[in-house]
């Protein structure tokens, strides 16, 4: 479900606050392709990271984690969670702290990790097939990721199921398409359903269910042309009937996404705490 990035930020920050073993974390991503490698965007975050420059030979993701707790390490347990899923499209760039190689890197992918308060993000590339390279570019270290809260991004979601459904009926473009069951049941069978961290809310895994349900419902409505449409005014007004629903799914996958990871960071500040 999800993304690439949001294994990422949630297996990590699992792992950084004693929720998972650093092998289980890394098993994960294989469910985005059978090889990972890492590379740093300039020579400054390589000196960072301890990682090879981009063009050099790349290393594991492995090592991604060894820096991320050395450089997590001196935070105090009442500080934000240092890792952040952002899911950016154009004319939504919130959270990536403005332009830049990472901004365009990040707009590319649709997806980044963002290392809040550290000065670094991470965006994920599928190079070949079975094959994800990770590069870590700088960022600005006052970045503060919008924060929504889980229960209004659920809420929100529903409302935009809603509104949609009754924007695309008004507007007479939703078409019968025989067999869009199988479809649908075919789309979400060919995504990859990667393994979360024993730990993860419930809530959270329940959200990115049903948001993962209604981006496939998205993505064949989007792709059904002229699905209906009598012309390309009614094809122009069903997508910004669409774009809602669109922006629903993004916020909710990002709520439940940096829900878990604020939760295993809680569960180390409780610890440290007793």
């Amino acid at each position: 479900m999800c993304c690439p990035s949001a294994t990422l930020a949630v297996w990590s920050s699992a792992w950084l606050h004693g929720a998972a073993a650093s092998d289980n974390a890394l098993d994960a991503l294989l469910a985005w392709g059978e090889e990972h490698e890492v590379v740093a965007a300039d020579e400054t975050v390589a000196e960072v990271f301890d990682l090879p420059v981009t063009g050099a030979v790349p290393t594991g993701p492995a090592q991604v984690l060894t820096s991320l707790r050395k450089l997590t390490s001196a935070r105090s347990p009442g500080e934000a969670p240092a890792v952040r899923l952002v899911l950016p499209v154009p004319g939504d760039v919130r959270g990536l702290g403005g332009g830049g190689a990472f901004t365009e890197a990040a707009l590319r992918a649709g997806e980044a990790v963002v290392l809040s308060g550290l000065g670094h993000g991470i965006v994920p590339q599928a190079i070949a097939e079975g094959l994800m390279r990770w590069t870590v570019y700088p960022v600005a270290s006052d970045i503060v990721p919008d924060y929504v809260p889980l229960p209004e991004a659920e809420h929100a979601l529903t409302d935009a199921i809603r509104d949609s459904a009754g924007a695309l009926q008004e507007l007479d473009i939703a078409s019968d398409r025989p067999g869009v069951r199988a479809e649908l049941s075919a789309t979400l069978r060919s995504r990859p359903r990667p393994d979360w961290p024993s730990g993860t809310p419930g809530r959270a895994l329940r959200v990115l269910q049903r948001a993962e349900e209604v981006g496939a419902i998205l993505l064949l409505a989007s792709a059904d042309e002229p699905g209906g449409a009598l012309s390309a005014s009614a094809a122009t007004r069903r997508a910004q009937a669409l774009r809602p629903l669109s922006e629903a799914i993004r916020t909710a996958r990002c709520a439940a996404v940096n829900e878990a990871v604020r939760v295993f960071a809680d569960q180390t500040g409780r610890s440290q705490g007793a």
